[in-house]
């Protein structure tokens, strides 16, 4: 049966759900100080950031996030700028969000979001940072570096591996993703730029073979 770009190959199935389950955090959502929503090209983002917005999580959502060459197309308008207003087209209001549109690593979204919330007098002991599934850890590590005194919890939009390759529509960008944040875990510690993380023995296995079969566009 042909592949189509929804479709995980049947000989990397197993691999690529074993890096998608290590990136998941697992963290239980309890009300926290402020979100922070990751920009990307996932609208997922803006759709967790919102509902749990709704669920009283938290007073202040941020959003940020410029552009990447994965997310013009997508967002043209800036990915913070697009997430603020899919938020508040569903009923968050305008004045619970903070933006910042300059942010195009996942260090500036941090550095950026504390300034932010600096300028507006906003103190924030414990968040929610919201992201792709597969940005969790890789997220989480960043954050602990670069604002160690904070608590992080981490959350994505809830769906299955399978359901989360049908609403990007190209699963070879899904995989090519979850390899690059793979090698990231490893790369950004050994450069200062996120608390290491243990990556176990069957996460390197399914990272390497899946190098080997090419999905690399994601590897810096």
């Amino acid at each position: 049966m042909p592949t189509t770009p929804q479709t995980i190959p049947a000989q990397h199935r197993a691999d690529v759900e074993c890096l998608w389950n290590y990136h998941n955090m697992h963290h239980e959502i309890r009300p926290v100080d402020v979100g922070i929503g990751l920009g990307s090209h996932d609208l997922g983002v803006a759709r967790i950031a919102t509902d749990l917005y709704h669920r009283g999580m938290y007073p202040t959502l941020v959003f940020t996030g410029a552009n990447a060459p994965t997310t013009i197309e997508t967002f043209p308008r800036g990915e913070a700028v697009h997430y603020r207003e899919y938020a508040t087209d569903h009923g968050v209001p305008a004045g619970a969000i903070l933006i910042d549109t300059r942010a195009t690593n996942t260090g500036q979204n941090i550095e950026n979001t504390r300034a932010l919330l600096a300028e507006h007098q906003i103190q924030a002991r414990s968040v929610i940072l919201m992201s792709r599934p597969y940005q969790q850890r890789r997220a989480y590590a960043t954050c602990k570096k670069l604002w160690p005194d904070v608590e992080v919890i981490c959350a994505s939009h809830p769906l299955s591996l399978d359901d989360y390759v049908t609403s990007i529509g190209d699963t070879k960008k899904v995989m090519d993703m979850l390899v690059g944040d793979t090698q990231r875990i490893d790369k950004y510690a050994e450069l200062g730029f996120a608390i290491p993380q243990r990556v176990p023995d069957d996460v390197r296995a399914a990272y390497n073979r899946l190098v080997d079969a090419g999905y690399t566009s994601r590897l810096v």
